[in-house]
């Protein structure tokens, strides 16, 4: 499948820190922005509550502030993690001219255990989520650059 991997990078006029606490608010980018109506927290598993339904996320690895990677099964409402039904999301966020410089990388795709056609549709809702959540931030970040 050629379209296995969702990649996008935002420029945040604003400083790494300022950023990270924004972003490591836990499954901030579920649903609509501004995010999940509420959010669940239990050690490295978060549940989201959205219009959507909700949506388990699992932390694999945190290395505060640039590195965090989840698992979720954004296109199975109500379903935990694995395989066949997740994705793995990275977010490497990095320092640069005086602000942020914020990657994500959703990557899994053609392993869900589904129709091509379902996957593509994932895909593409996926992609167009990612800009807005990513838009989402950094306008929340810098609003709040003192």
């Amino acid at each position: 499948m050629e379209n296995d991997q969702i990649e996008r990078e935002i420029f945040i006029a604003a400083p790494l820190e300022k950023v990270w606490l924004l972003f490591s608010e836990p499954a901030w980018w579920v649903g609509d922005a501004p995010g999940p109506n509420s959010v669940h927290v239990d050690g490295k598993r978060v549940v989201a509550e959205t219009r959507f339904g909700n949506f388990p996320v699992e932390i694999e690895r945190m290395d505060p502030p640039n590195y965090l990677a989840c698992r979720w099964a954004s296109s199975f409402p109500g379903e935990e993690p694995r395989e066949g039904n997740s994705t793995l999301v990275e977010f490497t966020l990095t320092a640069k001219d005086e602000g942020t410089m914020l990657r994500v990388v959703e990557s899994g795709f053609a392993n869900l255990t589904t129709t091509h056609d379902e996957r593509m549709k994932f895909f593409r809702e996926n992609s167009d989520g990612w800009k807005q959540q990513l838009d989402y931030l950094r306008q929340r970040a810098e609003k709040t650059v003192e």
